[in-house]
């Protein structure tokens, strides 16, 4: 019986250890695929913001200097960022694997934090007119009308902060955003800096 009941458990051990090497192909699997779909999701995203600044570009009338961001407009807000506890930390890379940024995400608040290897310059295209200009003021823009319409409270309205040394890139503070906004501004912002370091390997 004792002989029995040995030769039943290490029959059990033997399936388990079958079962759990499927489940482990099969969650490696499903990694590889969903690695995968993102790198195409992120081709995607990046065509697609790629092409609605072209046309923006096309399209636009009034002269470079007067939609260049003042540097009020910059530095939207010169107080401290406040003291949050984030629940993701995120790395912006390209997708060579070369470091952009970081995402620090909290409740209703974000903190990027560009690498500071990058040395991302302020003036260089396109973070002034297509990430400020044309994602971030806009959506400042439109929440400012809700709640010029009651629609919201002056406390929720989308803000952001840009700290920078001289023309040099530190950190983006963002504020009252949804989880459609945050994908936005990802993927915008992957944009924006991919083409930033384009420009600047180019140049030097």
């Amino acid at each position: 019986m004792l002989v029995l009941g040995m030769s039943q458990e290490a029959e059990e051990i033997k399936k388990l250890l079958s079962f759990k090497k499927r489940l482990e192909k099969r969650v490696e699997k499903l990694e590889s695929e969903l690695k995968e779909l993102q790198t195409i999701l992120d081709a995607v995203n990046s065509m697609l913001l790629a092409k609605g600044f072209k046309r923006a570009e096309i399209t636009k009338t009034t002269p470079s200097v007067e939609t260049t961001p003042k540097k009020e407009e910059i530095a939207q807000q010169l107080k401290p960022a406040p003291q949050v506890s984030f629940k993701e930390v995120t790395p912006l890379t390209t997708i060579d694997g070369e470091l952009l940024a970081t995402l620090y995400i909290g409740d209703n608040f974000l903190k990027i934090v560009l690498a500071e290897d990058k040395g991302f310059n302020v003036n260089t295209p396109p973070f002034n007119q297509f990430f400020v200009e044309r994602v971030l003021s806009r959506m400042q823009q439109k929440d400012a009308e809700l709640a010029k319409d009651g629609e919201l409270g002056q406390g929720e309205i989308f803000s952001y902060n840009i700290q920078r040394e001289g023309d040099l890139l530190r950190e983006i503070h963002i504020k009252n955003f949804d989880a459609e906004r945050l994908k936005e501004l990802r993927s915008s912002l992957k944009w924006t800096l991919e083409k930033m370091l384009e420009k600047m390997k180019s140049q030097s």
